[in-house]
Parts: C-alpha cells; structure tokens; sequence
C-alpha cells in the first residue's frame, strides 16, 4: 500500500539508525513490524491478567513430568 505521510526527520533517522533497514521504507516497515509485536504481547499479557490460567483440580506438574519420562 502506498501511504503519503510527513513525518519529522529526526523520527525518521533515528528509524533508520536503530532499525538497520537498507532505505526509508524498508527501515519504516521494521519498526513498524516491531511496534505491532509488542502491541500484541502487551494484549495477550492483558488478557491472562483478565483472564488468568485455571489448572483443573488435581493438576500435578509432577505427574507430567513423570509421564514424559515414561517414553
């Protein structure tokens, strides 16, 4: 997709410099990339904070661990 936008030169450097990307666009598209992974994970942490994990009842770590070491 093409996108005109004006954006300050110094986000743009700085973009660029931490990014490693080979031009404007390409750098542009890594930091964006990596802004979206963080969003994500900060999401998915919010949702476990809602909604936390529930082992059923009877759950013993060493149980599995025992049925691993079985094969």
């Amino acid at each position: 997709m093409k996108v005109t936008a004006i954006l300050p030169d110094d986000i743009v450097d700085d973009v660029q410099k931490y990014s490693g990307g080979r031009n404007i666009t390409d750098s542009l598209i890594m930091a964006l990339k990596e802004w979206l992974y963080v969003k994500r994970i900060a999401s998915l942490n919010e949702q476990v904070v809602k909604n936390p994990l529930c082992f059923k009842d009877g759950f013993s770590t060493g149980q599995i661990r025992n049925l691993s070491n079985r094969s």
